[in-house]
């Protein structure tokens, strides 16, 4: 079987006060935050010399970005070839939730698992993500 998903993007959770809970975790966990939250590189292991990224971010408790999910939480996951994927998907019958989106950082789309869990499928432009 080839590969779908290749590894953890992000996770994304809701909170009463995200200014807050990036504030906690800088001052204890020594998360090096921003206005998303924080982003985390990684060496590839296909190739030590170029990075990959996840991101942490906390979300306000009314979000409307998990819906139709009400959880309190998302994942993101990092896959290759998304066109082909959501089309494997379909035919699998799982529930995409929106068309793919494309940004200068990688492609996106949302679809549900079995328990109605929000995930989000991100085949990322991980050099678009580099400090200028």
């Amino acid at each position: 079987m080839e590969k779908r998903v290749t590894g953890i993007g992000g996770i994304f959770f809701k909170c009463e006060d995200p200014s807050q809970v990036k504030d906690w975790y800088k001052k204890h966990l020594g998360f090096n935050t921003d206005q998303w939250g924080c982003t985390f590189e990684f060496k590839k292991v296909e190739d030590p010399t170029k990075s990959g990224y996840l991101q942490w971010s906390p979300f306000t408790k009314d979000t409307e970005y998990f819906k139709p999910s009400p959880k309190e939480f998302m994942v993101n996951y990092r896959v290759e070839n998304l066109e082909r994927l959501v089309g494997q998907l379909k035919e699998e019958g799982v529930t995409i939730l929106d068309e793919i989106e494309t940004f200068p950082y990688g492609k996106f789309v949302h679809i549900l698992d079995l328990e109605g869990n929000k995930i989000e499928l991100w085949e990322p432009i991980d050099e678009k993500l580099l400090p200028e």
